[in-house]
């Protein structure tokens, strides 16, 4: 199946990956996370991108964030390519790039699936073994979510403040949220449509996707279009 053209939706989540080039480290050692999530914040900042949910694994790295227009998101993950990857390469004693192909992304219906993907993220160190557990894990925005430190990286989406009046009930709650650990179904849900571009959502958010946006923004179904039978 074709890829889908890259579909950026201003003010929408989008969940990204991008990963190491044929699974090689990304980051190596604390000095690695702790340059990146400075030089996120700061592309952030700069490209007027929320930043909702992340988490930085050996090989590669997740976000969930919100663009203000169509080319921030790409404008924001250039720069953090031409920060990091000659820091990288020239720490390391490695040329060439340090990607495995562009990042992948996918348009996210936050009122359905926001939170789910915040709890996918946080949980991916956790499926991919570096951590034990999410709260243990220092390269991840779950410390900030479940209220054990603040992280200037991260600004809240309007999904979790509806989790609670106060920090502390939000913090609670989503605690108790992230204990519900997502199903087989749901985590296939997640990684299909991010892995293949497709939007995340209802089908009625994907169907008010593609009237607005004017462009094919779900898979094309497969075969040949059915054929009448002609009239004798």
């Amino acid at each position: 199946m074709a890829r889908l053209p890259r579909f950026i939706v201003p003010s929408q989540p989008h969940y990204i990956i991008q990963r190491g080039l044929n699974g090689q480290p990304v980051f190596q050692d604390t000095d690695d996370y702790t340059i990146f999530l400075g030089w996120l914040r700061a592309a952030a900042r700069t490209y007027k991108v929320a930043i909702h949910a992340y988490a930085l694994l050996p090989d590669q790295f997740h976000l969930l964030a919100t663009p203000a227009d169509e080319d921030g998101l790409g404008q924001m993950m250039q720069w953090l390519g031409r920060c990091y990857v000659p820091y990288y390469n020239q720490k390391y004693g490695r040329a060439g790039t340090l990607w495995h192909g562009r990042y992948k992304t996918s348009v996210v219906d936050a009122d359905h699936f926001l939170l789910t993907c915040c709890r996918y993220i946080e949980y991916v160190p956790v499926r991919a073994a570096p951590a034990a557990a999410a709260e243990t894990y220092p390269w991840s925005s779950y410390a900030h979510h479940a209220g054990i430190r603040n992280d200037p990286a991260v600004t809240d989406h309007p999904a979790y403040w509806s989790l609670g009046n106060t920090p502390f009930q939000r913090e609670a709650a989503y605690i108790e949220l992230s204990a519900q650990y997502l199903s087989a179904a749901e985590i296939a849900t997640v990684e299909a449509a991010v892995l293949k571009g497709w939007p995340l959502g209802t089908d009625k958010y994907k169907k008010d996707l593609e009237q607005k946006a004017k462009r094919q923004v779900l898979p094309a179904k497969r075969g040949r279009p059915f054929k009448q039978p002609q009239s004798i």
